[in-house]
């Protein structure tokens, strides 16, 4: 069964290099979770962090699900991630380095019905960067152009 709804962060990819990834589970209220299958969710200004060893993610806009009454949740509230003992301790060691971060890159749902939060060790960019990046982005465009004529 291949997955319905995949929202992805591009921003991320484009201000950082991409390190490790990895797939963590979101705690949801039953509304959240009925939003994302509708795919009201936005991941772009979205960030993760560390509260007492446990790593939430922030800034994660899930809109109000529309058939919900006053049960509705918060569009921006701090929701857990969860993840191994042994993921959490990597991911904490690595993160508290200089100039790495922990990005949400997509969020979809699994084959079980569940919603995942693909996460990703992450370096900044330099301003250089960018542009090389910018230029393959471009020259990949004026290739595929090429080839179909």
């Amino acid at each position: 069964m291949e997955q319905k709804l995949y929202i992805k962060n591009k921003k991320a990819y484009f201000e950082y290099i991409i390190l490790d990834k990895y797939t963590a589970g979101i705690k949801l209220l039953g509304t959240e979770i009925k939003s994302i299958r509708e795919g009201k969710a936005n991941i772009n200004d979205a960030f993760c962090t560390f509260i007492d060893s446990q790593l939430y993610v922030r800034n994660l806009h899930i809109s109000e699900y529309s058939f919900g009454s006053f049960y509705n949740h918060e569009a921006k509230r701090d929701r857990v991630l969860l993840l191994n003992k042994k993921e959490l301790k990597k991911l904490s060691t690595r993160g508290e380095e200089k100039g790495l971060t922990i990005v949400p890159l997509a969020i979809f749902i699994s084959d079980r019905g569940f919603a995942k939060l693909e996460i990703g060790l992450a370096q900044g960019k330099k301003t250089f960067d960018k542009r090389e990046t910018l230029k393959e982005r471009d020259t990949k465009i004026e290739m595929d152009r090429a080839m179909k004529r």
